[in-house]
């Protein structure tokens, strides 16, 4: 199932995974986790992914509808 809408994002606001990762300071094998929907980040990281590409929160994260 997929969760997060992060892979998309990503490439709607034209962002790589390892810039993404840089800016967390996360590992790029753990932000490609989360693209893929492999593993999910927590409320309070995606709230710092919304706020890293300008976003809101909402954006990131499939509707349960």
């Amino acid at each position: 199932m997929k969760i997060n809408r992060l892979k998309i994002v990503l490439a709607e606001t034209e962002k790589t995974n390892k810039w993404l990762a840089e800016r967390l300071g996360k590992s790029e094998v753990t932000v490609s986790r989360w693209v893929t929907n492999e593993v999910q980040p927590s409320m309070e990281t995606f709230l710092e992914i919304a706020k890293q590409l300008d976003v809101d929160v909402k954006e990131l994260i499939n509707s349960s509808k």
